[in-house]
């Protein structure tokens, strides 16, 4: 499993979680307590995270490369895009904090390196409390949720892979440190 695998042996970087779903229209629109959200709870993420994201090792300050393989997604060029919230054990203000993907129009792998503090309410997550859970949010390229649109057929079904890597910092995302998403880009 990639997780046990990526462990913190490395201070520079860890994988905080890697998912592979089919998300369909009912998903979202049955997801508790909120719709459209995919659920990335504890037990799915890298058990071996830091509690602590400030110290010994900074991560707050560091990046996050996030990587989003489209592995199935509707016939057609619809801009779609996910938000991805990190929940923390305690917030501040309105508690929680999210990055995106961007807009994406075709399956295939897309990637992207993100500033920890400067992403939406990065600062309303006191991260020396650690990260409990993760959102995923299913959108349009208007940041609207994929179920509240008048033509949810061009959203779901859709399969993804989405993988998070945290990178202390001062250090630079190496894609060598995670070989078994290299394999998969290669398939």
């Amino acid at each position: 499993m990639l997780l046990a695998n990526a462990s913190l042996g490395r201070a520079d970087q860890f994988v905080l979680f890697d998912v592979t779903f089919t998300f369909t229209q009912e998903d979202a629109l049955t997801s508790k307590p909120s719709q459209s959200h995919y659920y990335v709870k504890s037990d799915r993420l890298n058990p071996s995270r830091p509690k602590d994201w400030t110290s010994p090792v900074d991560y707050r300050n560091g990046t996050v490369h996030l990587r989003l393989e489209v592995l199935e997604k509707p016939a057609g060029d619809q801009p779609t895009s996910w938000s991805v919230c990190y929940i923390p054990y305690k917030g501040q203000n309105h508690g929680y904090g999210c990055i995106g993907t961007g807009p994406y129009t075709t399956t295939g792998v897309h990637e992207k390196d993100l500033s920890m503090t400067t992403f939406w309410q990065n600062n309303d997550i006191l991260w020396d409390q650690g990260i409990k859970e993760m959102h995923l949010v299913l959108k349009d390229d208007h940041n609207l949720h994929a179920h509240k649109r008048p033509d949810p057929e061009k959203f779901f079904p859709t399969k993804v892979r989405m993988t998070l890597i945290q990178v202390s910092k001062g250090a630079t995302y190496d894609p060598k440190l995670v070989p078994e998403l290299q394999a998969a880009s290669s398939r």
